[in-house]
């Protein structure tokens, strides 16, 4: 049986992609262009929208478990309702989802409250799931080099809390590890929640402080 991997081309999806190969996975990715979308030898490449559910059933033929990342987008929470009930009619159970940070604790903003839906969904809906809640992506750090660089300026609005922020990769690695669990295990598994941080808590102070160390000037 197949892993469907949603969310292919993006930041964490495609090292996901490059996880489960590593792991000699069978794996299919959806995407709306596969003519863009470059995958190792043996992805099985699959053109389909999250909003056509002909496309998505044609997707599902076959797939035991799915990954699931939906992009931040004004339909994101339509496209998790419609993916999950098109999975559930296909008789998939095993889902590994990546939500975002403490998302139930951050329901008044938007990004996080449609995550915090789609992981009430799983557990309504009786799917067997691993649910990764990732902190801030450091890799966001690449955003803003340009200004870092150009004007001296750290600019990301972190302020002196700080975060443990962690890599697209390691999160990717984590769900590659959940997934192939999922896969190879005997029975649906229980809804298990992990939350995915990096070793050290950075506040925009100690951030400014790296890059004045790398680059040797403030």
């Amino acid at each position: 049986m197949t892993i469907l991997v949603i969310g292919a081309t993006g930041r964490v999806g495609r090292h996901v992609v490059d996880q489960l190969v590593q792991r000699e996975a069978d794996v299919r990715v959806l995407t709306r262009d596969p003519a863009k979308a470059a995958f190792p030898a043996g992805v099985e490449v699959v053109q389909g929208d999250l909003l056509d559910i002909d496309e998505l059933r044609a997707a599902f033929s076959g797939v035991s478990t799915l990954f699931l990342l939906n992009a931040v987008t004004g339909d994101e929470f339509t496209q998790a309702i419609i993916t999950l009930n098109v999975a559930r009619e296909a008789g998939v159970e095993r889902v590994v989802y990546l939500s975002v940070f403490q998302s139930d604790l951050a329901v008044n903003v938007p990004h996080f409250a449609v995550k915090y839906g789609a992981e009430r969904m799983l557990e309504a809906m009786g799917f067997g799931a691993t649910i990764l809640r990732p902190t801030y992506f450091i890799d966001n750090e690449a955003m803003v080099k340009d200004v870092i660089l150009q004007h001296g300026v750290y600019p990301m609005p972190i302020g002196g809390k700080g975060l443990a922020m962690v890599d697209a990769r390691d999160i990717a690695e984590v769900a590659a590890i959940e997934l192939v669990r999922r896969h190879d295990a005997p029975d649906k598994l229980p809804i298990e929640t992990i939350n995915l941080v990096g070793p050290d808590t950075l506040t925009g102070a100690d951030v400014a402080a790296i890059w004045s160390d790398v680059l040797g000037r403030p």
